[in-house]
């Protein structure tokens, strides 16, 4: 049975709405700006909210706006720059499914078109409003005969589309839960990952905080293998704002301790802690999740430092203890979490490999015994998989491999790679 993707644009594909941005760029050297601003983002929200009608918020919006072509254009390269985090890098997905995904938007083919079709996005596939433009140039209306102008657009739109097959909708408004009200669509997906609307998404089926998420969950092409909103990351101390901040950016699920909670510690993947509030060796043993420690400070010990390593955990720590450096530990945390690298690691061996594009990246750390890299790339050979890159370092107590192959394998290759005699921990990167 065919599957459709019925994406929304403004606050999904995009980070922003667009004609909020619009009218940040044509109202730039207005006297009242930001009263005008306020008027077409409080109306904006209603439309979302399901507060107000979507027909009253876009007629009204629209008149606000005195924008021309030109501000278009700006807005257009705006835009491109705004694309959501998760989208962006999931290119892959919408090359493959070309066919099945489809834009649907109270925004407008003007501005929405130039940003998704870098995608693999069909022009075909796109289905929004219209402008209307004056012989000046600028914008004086819109095409009232577009469903997608009207209350519940979207219903009508896809009841005149007629899809056979599996339709799942991911959206942040509540045009988006009106699909799945109507029953035209099997689930509806709240994105939350640039705005959480709890009007709405109290009523999905499932809440994305991530496109990501949308794609583990429904076993499809990802450009990374487990999505970052599932990694916990434990704080536990003095940790600065900003560091925080770059990782829930980066989407982690950020849990907040005052001590060291074993509890909490096993359910970690990622550990941020400051000088005086290090985990203990003991409790390294039981973090079975546990994948990386960021010290906000110099490491408390040797044997801290080589008991993490025992357990294939790597330990990134500030000695200068330098709070201008706070962003330095997210930064090489995201770098081994997203590519493997160790540098400036202070108990993994180093290693800085270089990205490979339509590659698979493996992680592989075991316990430095003779032979373990033969029986790894035995396990390749033996399912005919080419190794594009390859990469090994030791240090007395692991061995640490990344490995890039091409794409496509079968499963039964991850399975036979964990359960390698003395393989400590193993994870598909991406």
């Amino acid at each position: 049975m065919s599957q459709y993707f019925i994406i929304d644009f403004d606050s999904t594909f995009t980070q922003v709405e667009a004609l909020d941005e619009l009218a940040r760029i044509s109202l730039r050297h207005h006297p009242d700006r930001e009263s005008i601003y306020k008027q077409i983002e409080d109306l904006t929200n209603a439309s979302m909210e399901g507060r107000l009608s979507f027909t009253q918020s876009l007629e009204n919006r629209v008149k606000l706006l005195q924008a021309n072509r030109e501000h278009l254009k700006q807005l257009i390269t705006h835009l491109k720059k705004k694309v959501s985090i998760s989208f962006s890098r999931n290119t892959e997905f919408f090359k493959k499914h070309a066919d099945e995904v489809l834009i649907v938007s109270g925004g407008f083919k003007e501005f929405i078109t130039p940003v998704v079709t870098e995608y693999h996005i069909k022009k075909e596939n796109i289905y929004a409003n219209t402008f209307v433009f004056g012989d000046d140039g600028n914008i004086i209306g819109y095409d009232r005969e577009n469903p997608l102008s009207q209350e519940g657009g979207k219903v009508k739109l896809l009841r005149e589309l007629d899809l056979e097959g599996d339709i799942y909708g991911i959206g942040d408004g509540y045009s988006d839960f009106q699909l799945k009200e109507s029953g035209i669509i099997k689930k509806f997906f709240a994105f939350t990952e640039n705005i959480e609307r709890k009007s709405v998404a109290e009523k999905a089926d499932h809440i994305t905080p991530s496109f990501d998420e949308f794609l583990y969950l429904n076993k499809l092409p990802r450009a990374i293998s487990y999505p970052k909103n599932r990694i916990k990351c434990l704080v536990v101390g003095d940790v600065e704002d900003d560091a925080l901040a770059q990782m829930k950016k980066e989407g982690y699920n950020i849990r907040h301790r005052d001590s060291i909670d074993e509890i909490y510690l096993q359910e970690a993947g990622v550990l941020f802690c400051d000088e005086t509030h290090q985990p203990t060796p003991e409790q390294l043993q039981n973090a079975g999740r546990l994948k990386v420690i960021g010290i906000f400070g110099k490491i408390s010990s040797r044997k801290l430092a080589e008991t993490a390593c025992e357990n294939g955990i790597i330990i990134f720590d500030d000695p200068k203890h330098n709070p201008r450096n706070d962003d330095f530990i997210p930064k090489r945390v995201m770098a081994f979490m997203n590519e493997g690298k160790t540098h400036t690691s202070c108990n993994f061996p180093d290693l800085q490999p270089p990205r490979v594009s339509n590659a698979h990246r493996l992680i592989h750390i075991h316990k430095n015994v003779p032979g373990i890299l033969a029986k790894i790339n035995d396990v390749f050979a033996r399912h005919n998989i080419n190794i594009v890159g390859e990469f090994l370092v030791t240090n007395p107590q692991i061995g640490y491999v990344i490995t890039d192959v091409n794409k496509g394998y079968d499963p039964e290759v991850l399975n036979e790679l964990k359960t390698i005699e003395h393989t400590i921990k193993f994870r598909l990167l991406y």
